[in-house]
């Protein structure tokens, strides 16, 4: 035992010895000076000689050394390698890593590079990374530039559109499958850039890191590690730490600031280009926002957000759309952001914000504000899209703005806030349904009273619940009886159709997660054993899946009620809307559909019930999204954003990215940047948004607004 024992020491010895000799050793390499991997060499202590070509890195490098051509030109051109430079290292037997490179003799490489989007890199030969990863094990490289290779070169890893969470689910099939990292004649051949792997964002990290451990060990010949290794952007707080007293506080200032800094707050100087990126609203998808343009005051709205795209240099493409749920939630996120830090600036563009979406967008422009038209009061969806009306949207905007007027103590935008929430109202079905969107021509068509008359049942709470909420709302302000009989009545049949009957989208825990709000709101207004029996299920339905870290597991339903749920094919991969998990089981929190409302809607359910386990599930839920808020020093337009995507036991932003354009790395300025800021700002004041609100004088509003009651099914 003791001789086995001395012969391990002397192992460990020896190997330690062996690397600390390899990091004596020079490496050379081909690389601009702020490369990620030749930063990464010379913080872990490797000797390292720099070069401006593979040319001069080859020729400079003494025999059996290794070398590293880098794409010095990436993504715009090739890395030019000469076929007598890989004779050259072969006589030499240097030990060879290039990537993007215009030639690999015996190789026929297209002449075009392949601009990718949704594929992601797949590990096909497990047995070159020593058992670091499974075959088919999934990697984020998102927007690169391949080459495509036109012949079989037994790649170590490929790249191809693929759905699964962690590993290919379906294989590489009925895919277009690119090499991505393969070995010709003993040297590494890279179709893309690998080096550049923290910023372009390689996700996950530490999956990254391992592949870098392969390569650097196949090139060394010793094991690799990388104790160095760091991410831009990451979350702010590890998993453990202990979080500061100050910690929400703080979180809630960058969270705000980020508006300002992402630059996503309009100028009327750049409102033209925007309106030209977003044409007709189906494809509203431009280039980062310049660095020059200026920051606007809210008079000109606010953009959605980033789409979940990362390109080389870091960057991602916007969403250029104004949306009217995006405004009124935005408006709430500043002022009360404002009341937190003292920023009189917040209140000043939340006030604006709150005019434009009444006022001055198109939102409320043309027959939504003619009194004689069956659309009034509605609010259109966007301001290139002003025809279509997303009843979970105008829900949105409406309680966004109702907050904001609480905050800055200003009734100036009762009118159309009751206007809105009445012109949705008679447009409900006798059981207090609407649908999931209703456009201006079918309205015009039909009239609001075919709506109001008609039978129709939709128990789809991520479109419907909310409204309800809003019905609930201005009962309690009005004692208008029709309000809470109708949100009674939806209510009621949603709870009786749970869970076979239920529609969903993305996930079925976004539906409980929406159902609580309703549900808390109702025993506000008409407290009864039953009523609370109904919001104690729910919370405990969603909080099976609450993790003890705070995150909340996605889950999808097991009827075949959703839609944009699981990818269940490669070919589907990337084509529509889509979940964050492959199966249920994957531990992927979605901040954009779930943990967002679930944050607020839990509060609400907490400040009614008392109950103990309510409030420690908004503590803990509040803690993990502190946590998780974005660190970047090199993106401010990212650095205090929530990404909609985590993976709660890889503690990285993760999941499968397949929606097309909501994926893992989206951000948006509404749905869930304002309302996680906006509860945080409640949770720090140990208050609802039911007590935030309960004075608000609507008794006024609705009075001038009940002629839109005339001739109601009651």
């Amino acid at each position: 035992m003791l001789r086995i024992a001395i012969c391990f020491l002397c192992m460990l010895v020896f190997s330690s010895a062996f690397g600390t000799a390899v990091r004596d050793q020079f490496i050379y390499i081909c690389a601009k000076t702020d490369n990620d991997l030749y930063q990464l060499l010379k913080q872990e202590g490797y000797r390292v000689k720099r070069y401006q070509s593979a040319k001069a890195a080859i020729e400079a490098a003494p025999a059996g050394t290794v070398v590293l051509v880098t794409a010095l030109l990436y993504p715009d051109k090739r890395t030019p390698v000469e076929p007598a430079l890989y004779d050259l290292a072969r006589q030499k037997v240097l030990r060879l890593y290039v990537e993007f490179p215009d030639v690999v003799p015996g190789v026929d490489l297209d002449n075009r590079s392949y601009s990718s989007k949704l594929e992601r890199a797949v590990i096909t030969s497990p047995g070159f990374f020593k058992g670091a990863f499974e075959d088919g094990a999934i990697l984020g490289l998102s927007s690169a530039e391949v080459i495509p290779v036109r012949q079989d070169v037994h790649p170590v890893i490929s790249f191809a559109k693929v759905a699964g969470y962690k590993k290919a689910a379906y294989g590489l099939s009925h895919t277009t499958v690119y090499p991505l990292l393969f070995i010709r004649d003993g040297i590494l051949i890279a179709t893309t850039s690998l080096s550049n792997f923290k910023t372009a964002s390689f996700r996950p990290v530490e999956s990254w890191k391992k592949v870098w451990c392969g390569i650097l060990r196949h090139l060394t010949g010793v094991s690799v590690t990388l104790n160095s290794w760091a991410a831009d952007p990451e979350p702010t707080y590890t998993e453990k730490e202990m979080l500061p007293p100050m910690a929400r506080l703080e979180a809630i200032k960058r969270g705000s600031e980020w508006f300002y800094n992402a630059r996503f707050i309009i100028h009327p100087s750049w409102y033209p280009r925007l309106m030209k990126i977003a044409g007709d609203g189906s494809h509203p998808v431009g280039s980062s926002i310049q660095k020059d343009w200026p920051v606007g005051d809210g008079s000109f709205g606010v953009l959605e957000g980033h789409v979940s795209n990362v390109h080389p240099n870091g960057s991602q493409d916007i969403r250029y759309m104004i949306r009217n749920d995006v405004q009124g939630e935005v408006a709430f996120a500043l002022a009360a952001a404002a009341e937190k830090a003292g920023n009189r600036t917040y209140s000043a563009t939340s006030r604006n914000m709150l005019d434009f979406l009444f006022y001055t967008s198109n939102a409320r422009k043309g027959l939504r504000n003619e009194k004689s038209s069956p659309v009034y009061g509605m609010l259109g969806w966007a301001d290139a899209v002003p025809y279509l009306f997303y009843n979970d949207d105008h829900a949105r905007a409406v309680l966004g703005s109702i907050g904001a007027s609480a905050y800055l103590k200003d009734t100036s935008w009762n009118e159309k806030i009751v206007e809105t929430i009445l012109a949705n109202f008679r447009l409900s079905s006798r059981e207090g349904f609407i649908g999931n969107r209703l456009s201006e021509s079918e309205i015009l068509t039909n009239g609001w009273a075919y709506y109001n008359k008609r039978t129709f049942i939709s128990p789809h709470p991520h479109f419907e619940s909310w409204t309800w909420a809003c019905y609930l709302w201005l009962y309690d302000k009005t004692h208008y009886k029709p309000l809470l009989e109708k949100a009674k009545s939806a209510i009621r049949i949603t709870m009786d159709a749970y869970p076979r009957l239920w529609k969903w989208t993305n996930g079925i825990q976004q539906e409980r997660a929406r159902m609580i709000l309703p549900l808390a709101w109702l025993v506000r207004v008409e407290d009864t054993p039953r009523h609370r029996d109904w919001l104690n299920f729910m919370v405990k339905e969603l909080l099976r899946f609450q993790q003890e870290n705070g995150a909340i597991q996605e889950q999808v339903g097991d009827n075949g009620m959703g839609q944009a749920g699981l990818v269940m094919s490669n070919e589907d991969y990337g084509k529509y809307e889509a979940a964050l998990i492959a199966l249920n089981g994957d531990p992927a929190s979605d901040m954009l559909y779930t943990s967002n409302f679930a944050f607020f809607a839990l509060n609400e359910a907490a400040s009614v019930s008392g109950n103990p386990e309510h409030i420690a599930a908004v503590n803990k839920l509040s803690d993990f999204l502190v946590r998780i808020q974005v660190k970047s020093r090199s993106r401010p337009d990212l650095n205090g954003a929530w990404f909609r995507g985590f993976d709660y036991e890889q503690w990285d932003y993760w999941g499968s990215n397949a929606d097309e354009e909501w994926g893992v790395w989206c951000t948006l300025t509404g749905w869930i940047q304002s309302w996680i800021v906006g509860t945080m700002a409640l949770v720090d004041n140990h208050k609802s948004y039911w007590e935030l609100t309960r004075e608000a004088p609507m008794q006024s509003a609705f009075n001038k607004a009940k002629w839109m009651l005339k001739d109601l099914k009651q």
